[in-house]
């Protein structure tokens, strides 16, 4: 067990390891509101945190890994340190898991919350639009990534929201990873860059052009790039379904 968390220490919520911004820059408060803070209470009963991002008044979408016994969403926050006027917190009713998650392999890293109650969307909370299924992010493109997970190996977790300027690279570079699967995964971050997502950023989006189109998964527990996103455009048929079955 140790070991799996040495390896993939970015992957798992932050009592053991999960991803942050690294090389990054405060992003401008409330500048992007379908993010979303999860404070997470584990089924050991520890507390963990990780991202996610509002796609409909009704549902946030994190990663799978981040499943926790009871999880509590807030949205419209900047610095979570703060009881900020335009937070709303909203208890997680329902979580689900894509069906076909591999805690060992991390493929098919998604997941869906169901708030107990609807966001009210206004300037500080909004929803992010998603990639249809032909819109496959290639590589060379330039994206972003945010969070409020650490700013370095050895940093605590940030209070306020931070973003980073991220590459997608071609699939080779990220052949160290056993069970990276380009056509559900996508690797970002240069190599030669100091920058990356990295503890307590996982479930956060990949936004690209204002559209969500990874899901922070995982990535080396030295935080050396590149990291594993999951690759939400594979995703559209599942999403659209579990959106229909619970409306």
């Amino acid at each position: 067990m140790l070991a799996l968390l040495f390896l993939l220490a970015l992957l798992l919520p932050p009592e053991a390891g999960a991803e942050e911004i690294i090389g990054g820059v405060e992003s401008k408060p409330h500048s992007r509101p379908y993010m979303a803070h999860l404070e997470i209470v584990t089924e050991r009963g520890f507390t963990a945190s990780c991202g996610g991002f509002l796609i409909t008044p009704e549902f946030v979408m994190t990663a799978a890994h981040c499943k926790g016994k009871e999880i509590t969403v807030t949205l419209g926050a900047h610095d979570v340190s703060k009881a900020e006027s335009t937070q709303q917190k909203i208890k997680v009713k329902k979580q689900i898991a894509h069906p076909n998650y591999s805690f060992y392999s991390k493929l098919h890293d998604i997941m869906f919350l169901k708030l107990q109650k609807k966001a009210k969307e206004d300037p500080s909370v909004d929803t992010i639009p998603l990639p249809s299924p032909s819109d496959f992010l290639k590589p060379g493109k330039m994206c972003r990534a945010a969070g409020w997970g650490r700013t370095g190996v050895t940093e605590p977790t940030s209070e306020r929201l931070r973003e980073v300027k991220l590459r997608i690279m071609d699939k080779g570079a990220c052949k160290n990873y056993y069970h990276y699967h380009y056509d559900f995964q996508v690797c970002v971050g240069s190599p030669r860059r100091v920058r990356s997502a990295y503890k307590g950023d996982s479930g956060g989006p990949l936004l690209c052009a204002g559209v969500a189109h990874g899901i922070v998964s995982y990535g080396r527990g030295d935080a050396k790039p590149p990291a594993v996103f999951t690759r939400i455009s594979s995703y559209v048929p599942w999403i659209n379904i579990v959106i229909k079955a619970s409306s």
